[in-house]
């Protein structure tokens, strides 16, 4: 894995959230995949980690945004989670994959992933996070690997172009996204090495 990114390991993220400002708007769910490949370079999903976030104080939810999502703040049902519970537990388990794929950093992997680093990104500011586990800006973004791979930019489009299966009432849960985030990732970077783009050839061949 580490002769694959760079020494990057990546990490699929998806966040649910009350409104589009990172600073100022609730965090409500986090879900991320651990990407894990094997002994023949292909990859596929691994260990899963989903928390619904208790929005922290002070935090604006757009009623337009809870709409869209579904999400009901403070139903007993979600067993929320401080914000800085769910950002420890979700950095632990990143970090140990991490350390265990000899990588020197993670990279977040999202469906337009700026948006989702912007949130982790606050709310590891907001709780006072010192080990980040993500490069502070890189990503690998699966709406544009998917625009270029698949002619789709749409997360359920695209999984339905590449022949995966994608439950449009299961959408807008953040678990479900990541999980097939996750897929559409392996599926576009496994595609890639089946057609002989990996292992690049090396100097003075092709």
């Amino acid at each position: 894995m580490q002769q694959r990114f760079r020494g990057f390991l990546p990490v699929i993220v998806d966040v649910e959230t009350g409104g589009f400002n990172a600073t100022t708007d609730a965090l409500l769910e986090i879900a991320t995949v651990l990407v894990e490949m094997d002994d023949d370079g292909w990859l596929y999903a691994g260990e899963r980690v989903h928390y619904n976030v208790h929005p922290f104080e002070g935090a604006n939810i757009e009623k337009e945004a809870l709409a869209f999502t579904g999400i009901d703040p403070g139903n007993p049902l979600r067993d929320e989670r401080p914000e800085l519970e769910a950002m420890r537990g979700t950095f632990q388990t990143i970090r140990q994959a991490v350390r265990r794929n000899q990588c020197k950093r993670a990279v977040l992997v999202g469906h337009n992933a700026t948006f989702d680093l912007g949130f982790v990104k606050a709310a590891s500011d907001r709780q006072n996070i010192k080990r980040n586990p993500f490069h502070p800006f890189s990503t690998f973004d699966t709406a544009a690997l998917a625009g270029l791979a698949l002619g789709h930019t749409v997360l359920a489009e695209s999984c339905r172009i590449g022949g995966l299966d994608f439950d449009n009432k299961e959408a807008h849960s953040a678990l479900y996204d990541a999980e097939k985030t996750a897929e559409l990732f392996c599926l576009i970077v496994n595609r890639w090495k089946s057609l002989g783009g990996w292992p690049p050839p090396s100097n003075g061949e092709g």
